[in-house]
């Protein structure tokens, strides 16, 4: 079976994106990858990831937008979660937030 491969994407690659990551990483059927759109972020997108990636989530619009001047094909497979940068890495209110709106996109966790 092939695994879906999942990029998600915020600011600085610091809570948000690796919270989600840390989520799918254990579940079976995932590849997952987390990256930031911020000059300065931990780990920051790359071309290369987007077109590893079977599909995006980004946090906020200004992300996806960031991702389209990258690449504009990836508008397609780019889904905007709409979780404002309020959380902390691993906050459960913030892993509560994600499961509901990858929910909302077919991803059960």
């Amino acid at each position: 079976m092939r695994m879906l491969k999942v990029l998600f994407v915020c600011t600085g690659n610091i809570d948000r994106s690796p919270t989600a990551e840390d989520l799918l990483k254990d579940m079976g059927g995932f590849e997952v990858r987390s990256a930031g759109t911020m000059a300065g972020a931990r780990r920051q997108v790359k071309p290369d990831d987007l077109a590893w990636a079977d599909s995006v989530f980004v946090m906020e619009e200004h992300h996806r937008e960031s991702l389209l001047r990258l690449d504009p094909g990836v508008a397609g497979k780019t889904h905007v979660l709409g979780i404002p940068d309020l959380y902390r890495r691993g906050d459960e209110r913030l892993v509560d937030i994600l499961k509901e709106r990858l929910e909302e996109h077919g991803i059960s966790l």
